[in-house]
């Protein structure tokens, strides 16, 4: 009766409810439960990973937290055309950014928390150092990924046994993980971004061509972002601002709220075909304007008016599909943990936690353990365009929060996994 937990595994809703059980908040519960899914969800999240956070006070006080890191700051068109890249790899070094979520976890808890943040990584530690059982959805994954995880020696070494991915109750351990969460645990995020850490991640890239310096990841910083709000029927919707695709999902609710779906079969293709036509307009969007906040034209506020809402709404027809749409150029094919807590005050996190595709870039940094994202592969080579890759920008994200106010009180904490699909999935649940 106290709070609640949703997290994607067993093992890191426990860990979350031991903090809320102990006294901790909620900020304390969802930052332990992350944890410990960078270890037990290896194909989702991880320390080498970015992340994002909205928080609301049971006032309705709200806070926005954007851990995403930049790309190097050599990593200029100019230096990768040089270099003969027509493409950013997802499993090469170049798409590879600054991991952003440890310096995330401890903003968040020196903001927010009222534990240690040593403390609340313990039952993750302790599953890296001692093992945990893979669970049966993430042994579906690993399997998908065996070739990926072969192809770099420092992830074989981790994620593989004899060359093969885990089966299901199989146990796992990541000593090198343990030693990296208990460096974190005595010296804060300095042990992650500075030291033997960072010396190992940046060397692992360099090997592979790749231009992260020990520099970029000491400058990593977690952006204080007032999140987006936007009605939706009795609702206020709450999501972050760009670089993530937050507003998308608002414009996507904008343009629905100009149709009647109260009298429509919520599952029937008469709904999902009109969810279908605002997501394409929506997403069109996304792919033309949406980047790093600095390099856009335009802010979400321009998308979210209701004049240039009912130019998009006037496009679609309830029995026909469109045909001049700009097709959308990230699908769903992501992987991502999110999860919430509200505690006993009524204070509500929502979290969200991944290294985008399936085991990130599928390279791994062998002393330390540290699976890196490729969230760089979101990316695009095209100058001029707002989202053309750059040193120290920060790529389109697919990862987002939510939350939703009903009479300014928070109402509802969620959010979906998936990628691409996330802003869609939004529009649905509400």
């Amino acid at each position: 009766p106290n709070a609640m937990v949703a997290t994607s595994h067993p093992l890191a809703s426990a860990a979350a409810l031991e903090v809320l059980q102990d006294g901790g908040n909620a900020v304390d519960a969802a930052i332990a439960a992350a944890a410990v899914l960078a270890v037990v969800e290896p194909q989702m999240t991880g320390i080498g990973g970015d992340g994002f956070a909205i928080l609301a006070k049971p006032d309705g006080q709200l806070s926005g937290f954007n851990g995403s890191g930049p790309a190097p700051l050599a990593a200029t068109p100019g230096r990768l055309a040089d270099l003969g890249v027509s493409e950013i790899d997802d499993r090469g070094p170049h798409s590879v950014t600054v991991p952003g979520v440890v310096r995330l976890w401890e903003t968040l808890v020196e903001a927010h928390g009222s534990r240690p943040l040593g403390t609340l990584l313990t039952r993750a530690i302790g599953y890296a150092r001692k093992g945990y059982a893979v669970a049966p959805r993430v042994a579906f994954d690993w399997a998908r990924n065996r070739d990926k995880l072969a192809a770099d020696p420092g992830a074989a070494a981790a994620f593989l046994v004899d060359g093969k991915a885990p089966e299901a109750g199989a146990t796992m351990r990541n000593p090198a993980l343990a030693d990296t969460l208990e460096r974190i645990a005595k010296e804060g995020a300095k042990g992650f971004y500075e030291g033997p850490v960072a010396e190992d991640i940046v060397a692992t890239l360099a090997a592979k061509g790749g231009l992260m310096t020990l520099e970029d990841l000491a400058g990593m910083t977690v952006l204080d972002m007032p999140p987006v709000r936007h009605p939706y029927r009795d609702l206020e919707v709450v999501e972050l601002p760009p670089n993530g695709q937050g507003f998308i999902a608002l414009v996507m609710l904008g343009i629905l709220e100009r149709f009647d779906l109260s009298g429509l079969d919520p599952l029937g293709p008469e709904r999902f075909h009109l969810e279908l036509e605002a997501g394409r307009l929506a997403y069109s969007v996304r792919d033309l304007y949406l980047a790093d906040p600095a390099f856009m034209p335009h802010g979400p506020e321009t998308f979210l008016s209701e004049g240039y809402l009912d130019r998009l709404a006037a496009r679609i027809s309830p029995d026909r599909r469109m045909d001049d749409i700009p097709p959308a150029l990230l699908g769903p094919g992501s992987d991502t943990v999110y999860l919430c807590v509200v505690d006993e005050t009524g204070l509500g996190v929502s979290l969200i936690n991944s290294v985008y595709k399936g085991f990130g870039s599928g390279i791994c940094a062998p002393k330390s353990g540290v699976l890196l994202q490729n969230r760089g592969a979101c990316f695009r080579l095209e100058p001029g365009h707002p989202n053309c890759i750059d040193g120290g920008k920060r790529p389109l994200h697919t990862i987002i929060p939510a939350m939703a106010l009903k009479n300014g009180l928070p109402h509802l904490v969620f959010g979906v996994m998936g990628g691409g699909y996330q802003p869609c999935g939004h529009a649905h649940v509400l």
